[in-house]
């Protein structure tokens, strides 16, 4: 071995110590040993047809081909253990043309079309204190006051830091903070807004809580607060009563408050929330609270709820919409129940009656295959002229999973949904996916 060689080998052993320990062979073997690799591949065609007004587009219809490369290390060894997660993506255009790509979120643009193909790379740092974990890097949270969005072709992705504990029998913990995000349909970051906001937000803080009070009882309490545009609490409780043999009733309550912060609440030029809001000035005040109560008996599940959103102000949670700039940033998703294919429910005054029938063919003896249809009903939408609006949304979902065979695990979904609205043009919405994951490792 030359000097160089030994001088390399002493920088990583020096290296390795200042995160608090020494790469034994055991401790390589529990990192190596215990990852994970996955590729996920996904096929999807999206057609969002217009069916009235006169501003382009009339359609949007693209076809895209995903792959998404998910690696999970293990933890090194050792009262603090170590690791790195990697998370490569990469979308390519199958079909946009002749128009059919203005107004998309699925494919970035390359001029007034779209682009060929996308990619992107995202690298998270990790460690592990017995039942602590902190990760630092590419997150995809899925929490009530953050939701990283899945519903195109590559999922939506958010830099910064997060720290789950389980040390509490029965409670989790979760504290963090994200400065960027990468919408589902590009490769740029961006920093952070709401809908209608023209100005970047880099601090997006949060903590909550969730207690498992019994095994059929849930508690939760978050808190969020995206710098000079919002201040969010939620509180929310779900609680299943077993019913006998195949059968339960689920109830479902959640709350949030949210109210304005730093420059929104002072009126400064690009700050403000678009929609109705009072006396026309953008400023974020709104409570949302939503009841749902779900039966389930065999395989079929009735859902029943309703949703209020207060008249000072629509709904909001962090969203990179509306920030300047052509880099394919759109497409958030909510942590409500009226979060659906074409619109939200979310608008200042709203309320929203709705219900859904799911089946799960498993009972009919065809496991693998479900359906479920949803009708939801808005009304009450506040208007600046002091009108009021409505509107309404059907959605049909068939899924269906193989179960055997060469194809075992291929994942095929067909989601329909049809909205007419006084708020925004009225669509008919149909989307094709299908989905597969290869283990690697």
């Amino acid at each position: 071995m030359n000097s160089t060689t030994r001088s390399a080998k002493r920088s990583l052993v020096v290296s390795v110590g200042v995160v608090g320990q020494l790469l034994s062979v055991c401790a390589l073997a529990d990192f190596l040993g215990d990852s994970k690799a996955n590729l996920g591949v996904r096929n999807f065609y999206f057609n969002n047809d217009n069916r009235d007004g006169h501003a382009a587009p009339s359609k949007t219809e693209e076809w895209g081909q995903g792959f998404v490369l998910d690696y999970k290390s293990g933890f090194t060894d050792g009262t603090v253990g170590f690791g790195v997660d990697a998370l490569g993506l990469v979308g390519i255009t199958l079909d946009s043309g002749g128009g059919r790509h203005v107004g998309s979120t699925m494919i970035p643009s390359n001029g007034d079309s779209a682009a060929d193909s996308w990619s992107r790379l995202g690298l998270t740092a990790k460690t592990r204190f017995k039942k602590t974990e902190a990760r630092v890097g590419t997150l995809l949270p899925k929490l009530p006051i953050l939701v990283a969005n899945d519903g195109r072709l590559l999922p939506q992705t958010f830099q910064g830091g997060m720290i789950t504990s389980n040390d509490f029998d029965r409670l989790t913990l979760v504290a963090g903070k994200i400065e960027q995000a990468t919408g589902r349909g590009s490769s740029d970051r961006t920093g952070l807004a709401v809908t209608g906001g023209q100005q970047e937000s880099n601090g997006f803080y949060f903590a909550g809580t969730d207690f498992k009070a019994t095994p059929q009882l849930t508690l939760q309490y978050y808190y969020a607060t995206l710098e000079d545009y919002y201040k969010q609490h939620f509180t929310g409780l779900v609680h299943v009563l077993p019913l006998g043999e195949g059968q339960s009733f689920k109830t479902d309550l959640r709350y949030f408050k949210t109210d304005s912060d730093g420059a929104n609440s002072s009126g400064k030029p690009g700050y403000q929330v678009s929609g109705y809001t009072r006396n026309g000035t953008g400023e974020i005040d709104n409570d949302t609270w939503s009841a749902a109560f779900t039966y389930t008996t065999g395989g079929h599940s009735l859902m029943a709820g309703y949703q209020r959103v207060s008249d000072n102000s629509a709904f909001v949670q962090l969203n990179q919409g509306s920030l300047a700039g052509d880099v394919g940033a759109g497409g958030a998703s909510l942590w409500l129940l009226t979060d659906r294919l074409a619109t939200t429910f979310t608008r200042a005054g709203e309320d929203t009656r709705f219900a859904q029938y799911s089946y799960n063919f498993a009972a009919l003896g065809v496991p693998g295959l479900r359906a479920s249809v949803m009708y939801l009903n808005g009304d009450n939408i506040k208007v600046a002229n002091g009108s009021r609006q409505k509107e309404w949304e059907r959605d049909t979902a068939l899924d269906y999973v193989i179960q055997s065979g060469m194809f075992k695990g291929v994942g095929l979904g067909w989601y329909n949904a049809m909205l007419r609205s006084d708020a925004v043009r009225n669509q008919d919405q149909n989307r094709l996916v299908v989905n597969y994951t290869i283990p690697l490792l």
